[in-house]
């Protein structure tokens, strides 16, 4: 492989020029991945990725479980996490985009024995990923349809997921760029509509107000609000996404910041926003909320809103939107699960088989387990509820998610610790968090803090006693990082923490050219305005 001279890092001349990987192709130094995709890619990716049954579906059974101010105040805390961990996620893989980008980064900065429980952790958490958006399908379809078996339906959409997934790597990410636009599009609607609803501007004249709030605005208490907050988690989780998707993008440097940049607009419309109208247009005791105790058509509240303000149409167009967004949700697990298994056997913490990519960037070995596992435990939504199969799932995938965050405050913790340590200068990283190190603090103590308050409640659940059942059911995943964790200590021993003097700083790094690498060079007046631009904005 060609490379530039390796000048010292504290040649600020010659670090202006670096360039790590010269091949053709547009292959990636630490990986079989092809980096073709852009910063539209990678902004919608961020944008709209991670909304699905999460939002959509899960905010039913949050309401029914907490009450509207449970609800607005999880989905608050939800995003204050997650806005922190894309501070950290903005400044470590524009330095390291690495194919599996947090696991990577924690066993560089943290120990292998970490980066290796995350790694597997996450990989299933994408897997569960896979099988809950499936049944998330089969709920909506049965909106307008329950003629067709739930088994057909789940293999019919599980085939096009695996198409979608084995194509190139652009077609998944124009996939979700057209859906990530009618997520983006739909909700301002979502959210202009609903109020007008609740003030009595909808066809019933009804006006509803903040009946609920003031009714009973927190259902079953403290423990009403922590139930809430595994499915405030989920409809978050796999924002991380656009980390995975730098390792194939073309000019990290332009594009991560960007994406992470849309994270506050996602929040407050998608999630804060979203969950509010809800809250004051639904009665938490709806016995057809998703979830319900009252066995009804298990349905997204949205869609309920839409029906009892006596507008059809709209909810009609709100289930297909949903449909759309367990869809694309459901293909990225697939694209997130198999990069995953790449970073890993990187890291050669997995078989190597899982290095390997096809001439296109396909890792056709991760692809296969990825799409097959998940499939598989799609099916248990054959012969369960679809909202019983729906909190089991999610409760597991939240309490991953939550230690994947932990790991990646940490690692940037470690990241900026390290570069301090061995003399170098903040000001040549290629991109700095104005939010460090308060934001990482923040995002590893509120972690911790929800994984030990989720104890507390599986070990006494809400409405019954204590017993085994239930634990397993939602804090086995915890169990099992442990258990990871463990037996990669006795694997490897050695020493708690990576020494911070002992990391190569420089080792999968990407340095940057001033050349655009998606536009090339730019030339004259035009850029010196860009430049001016992008000095402001920065």
């Amino acid at each position: 492989m060609e490379t530039l001279k390796n000048y010292s890092s504290t040649d600020k001349d010659a670090q202006q020029v670096q360039e790590v990987d010269l091949r053709a192709g547009d292959y990636g130094a630490d990986s079989e991945l092809r980096r073709i995709l852009s910063t539209r890619h990678i902004t919608m990716i961020a944008l709209g990725s991670s909304i699905g049954m999460g939002l959509w579906l899960g905010a039913g059974s949050s309401l029914a479980v907490g009450g509207p101010a449970a609800v607005f105040l999880g989905y608050l805390l939800a995003g204050s996490l997650i806005w922190s961990v894309s501070q950290s996620i903005a400044e470590m893989a524009v330095v390291y985009p690495l194919p599996s980008a947090f696991t990577q980064w924690t066993g560089k900065f943290v120990c292998p024995s970490a980066s290796f429980a995350l790694g597997w952790a996450y990989w299933f958490a994408y897997v569960i990923g896979i099988a809950n958006e499936m049944a998330a399908i089969v709920t909506v379809l049965r909106f307008w349809t329950d003629k067709l078996p739930i088994a057909a339906w789940i293999t019919i959409f599980l085939i096009v997921v695996i198409v979608i997934n084995i194509s190139i790597v652009s077609v998944i990410a124009e996939m979700e760029v057209i859906a990530s636009t009618i997520k983006f599009g739909w909700i301002f609607v979502v959210i202009i509509s609903l109020i007008v609803t609740s003030a009595g501007g909808g066809p019933d004249h009804e006006t509803v107000g903040f009946r609920y709030w003031k009714e009973e605005p927190f259902i079953n208490g403290f423990k009403g609000f922590l139930a809430v907050m595994p499915t405030c988690l989920f409809a978050m989780a796999s924002s991380e996404n656009c980390a995975l998707v730098a390792a194939e993008t073309a000019n990290p440097r332009k594009s991560v910041p960007r994406a992470m940049g849309s994270v506050w607009m996602r929040l407050s419309l998608f999630y804060i926003l979203g969950a509010f109208v809800v809250t004051i247009n639904v009665n938490p005791k709806n016995p057809n909320l998703f979830g319900a105790a009252g066995g009804g058509t298990n349905t997204s509240p949205f869609v309920i809103a839409y029906r009892q303000s006596g507008l059809d149409p709209l909810a009609h167009m709100m289930n297909a939107v949903i449909f759309i967004s367990v869809f694309s949700s459901g293909s990225i697990a697939g694209y997130a699960g198999s990069r995953i298994l790449m970073g890993l056997a990187n890291l050669g913490l997995a078989p190597v088989a899982f290095k390997k990519a096809d001439q296109i960037g396909r890792p056709w070995y991760g692809l296969f387990l990825t799409l097959g596992l998940g499939g598989a435990l799609a099916y248990l939504n054959v012969n369960q509820n679809a909202a019983k199969v729906f909190f089991w799932l999610s409760s597991l995938t939240s309490l991953i998610s939550l230690f994947g965050w932990a790991m990646i405050c940490l690692a940037h913790i470690r990241f900026r610790y390290t570069w301090k340590l061995q003399g170098r200068d903040v000001a040549d990283l290629p991109y700095k968090s104005w939010a460090f190190p308060y934001a990482a603090y923040w995002g590893l103590t509120c972690s911790i803090v929800l994984i030990v308050l989720l104890f507390y409640l599986a070990v006494w659940p809400l409405g019954g006693k204590p017993n085994a059942k239930n634990f397993f059911a939602t804090y086995s995943s915890v169990i099992a990082i442990l258990a990871l964790y463990l037996g990669a200590r006795v694997y490897h021993r050695g020493p708690w923490w990576v020494k911070a003097e002992m990391i190569d700083l420089d080792a999968n790094r990407r340095f940057y050219a001033e050349v655009d690498a998606e536009r090339g060079p730019k030339k004259g007046l035009k850029a010196r305005a860009e430049k001016a631009v992008g000095f402001v904005f920065s």
